[in-house]
């Protein structure tokens, strides 16, 4: 039977120096990445004719390829000026994910578990994406599987072997009828949600995990931070329980994906989407569009 390999949205893509559209074939079954997961990747947001932080994201893909022993091959600031080339292959209308990429084609000569970082290759891909969660909220509940250590994964990168984790985390979460959930690290502590960062309220005091290398500390979340705490809110970054989330006044999360998301029940305990989640997403906002300039 054959499988459709076509995009499922309007897709471009860079690659050895030309733009090709749709979803092409880059890699083989001998392929390092192919077999053996070494890939890298990030993602910036287009929107509304602004692109928020898109140079960190750029930043961010070089070093995660160093942190899985790949080799950068384009420079941060030559990867965003890619990306504003491809957003305007779009019509302008619809939300854009940006994808810059780096898997390794070959295994080392000493090993081929290990790979090559000569054989790095480079993809920019540029796809339409709603924005996600709507201004509903989400439903979060517990997960069952906790996020790893930096002894155990390359949590220091954006890696695409760390996603299978979150994907069962989210297929586990819907199965029960959720959107999404809170996810514990190794030592039972909360570290994030199944795809964003997460905060909470209390009193009036935001609090947010503690980035202790298992999870993606995310550029939007360091930037709702900053832009929180500009505003006059007290933010604390530290290790917080379950039981910190149960007695929580708000719950929110932040990601690139959707920006900030108020969650409206944890398990069985409903939450009204909080002024201080709103407070976030408008300051959030308000930044992205007064510091940010289209090409």
């Amino acid at each position: 039977m054959a499988v459709d390999t076509k995009a499922r949205s309007t897709t471009w893509t860079y690659v050895d120096g030309e733009w090709l559209s749709g979803n092409p074939p880059l890699i083989g079954p001998t392929s390092h990445a192919m077999w053996l997961g070494s890939t890298v990747f990030d993602g910036g947001r287009w929107f509304d004719g602004i692109a928020p932080d898109l140079d960190l994201h750029c930043q961010r893909v070089n070093r995660s390829a160093l942190a899985l022993g790949l080799k950068p091959t384009v420079a941060a600031e030559d990867i965003e000026g890619l990306a504003w080339e491809g957003v305007k292959k779009f019509d302008g209308k619809t939300a854009i994910y940006i994808k810059p990429m780096y898997w390794g084609e070959h295994g080392s000569p000493g090993s081929v578990v290990t790979v090559d970082p000569e054989s790095t290759r480079f993809a920019l891909c540029l796809f339409e994406a709603p924005m996600g969660e709507g201004p509903g909220g989400q439903s979060l509940t517990v997960s069952p599987f906790r996020r790893p250590t930096i002894e155990c994964m390359p949590t220091d990168a954006k890696a695409g072997c760390l996603y299978p984790n979150n994907g069962r985390i989210l297929a586990e979460a819907r199965g029960r009828g959720f959107n999404n959930a809170l996810v514990r690290d190794m030592l039972g502590n909360i570290a994030e949600t199944g795809s964003s960062n997460v905060f909470m309220v209390r009193d009036g005091v935001v609090f947010t995990p503690a980035a202790n290398r298992t999870f993606l500390a995310g550029i939007t979340r360091l930037r709702v931070i900053g832009l929180l705490r500009e505003a006059g809110f007290e933010v604390v970054e530290t290790t917080l329980t379950l039981a910190d989330f149960e007695g929580a006044d708000e719950i929110f999360t932040s990601g690139n994906y959707s920006k900030v998301v108020p969650v409206t029940k944890l398990e069985g305990r409903d939450l009204q989407p909080g002024p201080i989640a709103a407070k976030a997403k408008d300051l959030y906002m308000d930044w992205a569009n007064a510091s940010s300039s289209d090409f």
